[in-house]
């Protein structure tokens, strides 16, 4: 038998270079998989079309899997979604680490409605400045078909707005549809009354248009206050975050200045934190009554 005439050890050495060739083979291909994938998942094109006054860009495209509330979904990846921009009523809260049963006035119906438009079919994603929230569900806005799910939401009354910049793309836009649904009673404003701050205690995770005189405002190294009594751990207070100020400068308005002594109705969810408050992210979200 003929023996071959490459020695042994170059034989060796040859052997493990196409090994080598391989394995790096196997490892660029499932660098360029993954790539691939995830550039595909966040890419978004620059292309608009009209709708209602906003803008939607042509976005990637996800699948809803299931509907859990009125402004949140989860995509077919099992990835939460958050709806930017708005606040619908709660179904659920959270208590013992765990997620009961405990829906407030209009949250089913909320969640119905959105489920209605989003749930099974295909939507088109858009983001802001921030990707994601502190519980890392990702924050965008929604588009089915030629439909801006946020901006229904808000236009037929089955939620508020939640301005929180820097995600405030589209803030003025939801301010108007929130007030035209206000004005027109549409959905939950058709039940919700106008309270006083001195009650709004009495309807925390709620929404509600509260009204009331600024009797002083005040501030910390993160957001201003507007207080409607001087108990600042009982009285109604609405909060601005200070990375907001710059909306309100836009318009000639100092937040403590401006506001002390006027009586001013403000609507939204509202929430305990140091006594009752609602979180306003611009100007045209506290309205001046005298």
């Amino acid at each position: 038998m003929k023996r071959s005439s490459i020695p042994k050890d170059r034989r060796r050495s040859n052997y493990s270079l196409l090994i080598k060739f391989v394995l790096a083979l196997i490892i660029l291909g499932v660098a360029i998989f993954y790539l691939n994938r995830y550039q595909a998942k966040n890419s978004a094109n620059t292309g608009r079309d009209k709708h209602d006054g906003v803008t939607p860009p042509v976005s990637s495209e996800f699948r809803v899997s299931r509907v859990i509330d009125g402004d949140t979904i989860v995509l077919s990846d099992g990835e939460h979604v958050r709806y930017l921009g708005i606040d619908a009523p709660e179904t659920h809260v959270l208590r013992d680490g765990h997620w009961i049963d405990a829906p407030k006035p209009f949250g089913p119906e909320a969640a119905e409605f959105n489920r209605r438009m989003v749930e099974g079919k295909i939507v088109r994603l858009e983001y802001d400045v921030e990707r994601y929230d502190k519980y890392n569900r990702t924050l965008a806005y929604i588009y089915v078909d030629d439909k801006f799910v946020n901006a229904e939401l808000l236009k037929e009354g089955y939620a508020c707005v939640f301005n929180k910049s820097p995600n405030v793309k589209y803030a003025d836009e939801f301010v108007n549809l929130q007030r035209e649904a206000r004005l027109a009673r549409r959905g939950m404003w058709g039940a919700v009354e106008k309270i006083t701050a001195a009650d709004a205690a009495d309807y925390i995770d709620q929404v509600r248009l509260v009204s009331g005189k600024v009797v002083g405002t005040g501030a910390s190294s993160k957001m201003i206050f507007l207080n409607f009594g001087f108990d600042k751990d009982r009285d109604f207070t609405v909060v601005i975050y200070k990375d907001a100020l710059k909306y309100f400068k836009q318009k000639g308005i100092d937040p403590l200045n401006f506001y002390t002594g006027k009586t001013v109705e403000v609507s939204g969810r509202i929430h305990a934190h140091n006594g009752p408050q609602i979180i306003v992210g611009g100007p045209n979200e506290v309205d001046v009554i005298e």
